[in-house]
């Protein structure tokens, strides 16, 4: 990381306004109040919005609507949001047509969703397996890697048999979950290896990055190189995992630090304007140390992953894969910053599953902004560095997560854990799920 100008050889994408839709809060009451009796449908065609619209729409109608509420999605190819509704309440139904999003009417509420979710926590919280729901099937997806087997996979399975085939399935994921130490830019710390997620200001207003808890709660320090001078040091009051959460913020040094709000891909880079949430159905691209750019769509929130080293609440799970050393790095949707890269199964060669902590409730935990808090300027990574913030040397490869890792996937994760990615499916595994993605 030179922590200079952007060249001006790289590309820059600007930063698009996101759609205001304000209006739907005005628009659902009144259409509600208004609706002939006996009505059954509305005349309302279903709005066209891009994911990040169709998150705030969502959210607006989440709180308009109340129990009713029983989930969302987007309809990338359709460019829609479908709205889950419980009840055949018309003025309800009629309303969110009204609104702007495409109604189904579903069979299991939030509540009751919530509740059976209670009951895997209670009773089924094993290392190696996930759950969230998922709005596409109105039910709970429970996922058990390779590791889950045995007495554990008859616990988890006849705890799925008892909340019922109509609100929760369980199915396997190749390989093991584990965390991905490394992510955007590498970072070095205490042996480990990261990715720097989102460069922030803090709450005091000077320069700082968000990356992956388990990266901060590794070491204290981190480094722009391996064995070299620390750059940056951890706020230790926000570094959270394993809990409700996977996020630390880490304060740069020299407060002249030159820190804005972009991601580097291959080769341009992106600005991001702010934060947004997450939507099921949203693209997403996440970029990292170790496997540079992909690209895939949310699947679920709010999800729960039992790792080896403790159970972490609160993700967006996807179908992107990383691997070891992705860990901490950023997850956006064109100009919005949505996720930092927390852990999986799977690798780049066969896919899997990763889960990413939200980025809008790290800055909230963290009183942190996007933003930049230095000098003017921009942020000159070296080409070929993934990720947000200071660049890194060419080639950078894959973060450690764990104290004492050493570089590469496969390498030791956490505390003996292994971190790489290359066993086949079912393969006798260590240990379950390690947090985070280690180099």
């Amino acid at each position: 990381m030179s922590h200079k100008r952007t060249p001006k050889r790289k590309a820059v994408i600007a930063a698009g306004s996101v759609a205001a839709l304000g209006a739907a809060a005005l628009i659902l009451p009144n259409a509600m109040a208004s609706q002939d009796e006996g009505s059954g449908s509305s005349s309302a065609a279903p709005k066209t919005v891009n994911a990040a619209q169709a998150s705030e729409l969502s959210s607006e109608l989440e709180a308009l609507l109340g129990e009713a509420f029983a989930g969302s999605y987007y309809d990338k190819e359709q460019q829609q949001l479908i709205i889950n509704v419980v009840g055949d309440n018309n003025n309800i139904i009629v309303g969110a047509e009204q609104a702007g999003a495409v109604v189904r009417e579903v069979d299991n509420s939030m509540s009751e969703l919530k509740a059976a979710e209670q009951t895997l926590k209670s009773e089924a919280t094993i290392p190696g397996t996930a759950w969230s729901v998922d709005p596409r099937t109105n039910k709970i997806q429970v996922t058990a890697d390779s590791t889950v087997k045995g007495s554990n996979w008859d616990q988890l399975e006849s705890t799925v048999k008892s909340l019922g085939g109509d609100m929760a399935s369980v199915k396997r994921s190749a390989g093991e979950f584990k965390t991905f130490a490394a992510g955007g830019d590498a970072i070095f710390g205490g042996g480990s290896r990261c990715s720097l997620g989102f460069n922030v200001t803090n709450a005091e207003g000077d320069p700082a990055f968000l990356t992956a808890g388990h990266c901060a709660v590794a070491a204290a320090e981190w480094s722009e190189e391996e064995g070299g001078a620390p750059i940056g040091t951890v706020d230790a009051q926000t570094a959270t995992f394993p809990g409700e959460g996977d996020f630390g913020l880490v304060n740069y040094d020299d407060p002249a630090t030159e820190a804005p709000s972009t991601v580097n891909l291959e080769n341009e880079t992106v600005d991001i304007a702010q934060a947004a949430e997450a939507e099921v159905g949203m693209p997403v691209t996440r970029m990292g140390s170790t496997t540079g750019q992909d690209s895939g769509t949310v699947i679920a929130l709010n999800a729960t992953v039992n790792y080896a080293e403790g159970t972490v609440t609160g993700l967006i799970q996807t179908d992107v894969c990383a691997e070891p050393g992705d860990s901490g790095g950023s997850l956006f949707n064109e100009n919005s910053a949505i996720g930092l890269t927390s852990g999986g199964s799977g690798d780049c060669t066969v896919g899997g599953e990763t889960f990413f902590q939200p980025v809008t409730t790290a800055l909230e935990a963290t009183g942190a902004t996007l933003g930049d808090g230095g000098a003017d300027g921009g942020v000159g990574e070296e080409e070929g560095a993934g990720g947000m913030g200071a660049g890194e040397e060419d080639g950078a490869g894959g973060a450690g997560a764990g104290a004492g890792e050493e570089e590469g996937a496969g390498e030791e994760a956490g505390a003996g854990d292994q971190a790489g990615v290359e066993e086949e499916a079912g393969a006798e595994e260590e240990s379950g799920l390690i947090a985070g993605l280690t180099g």
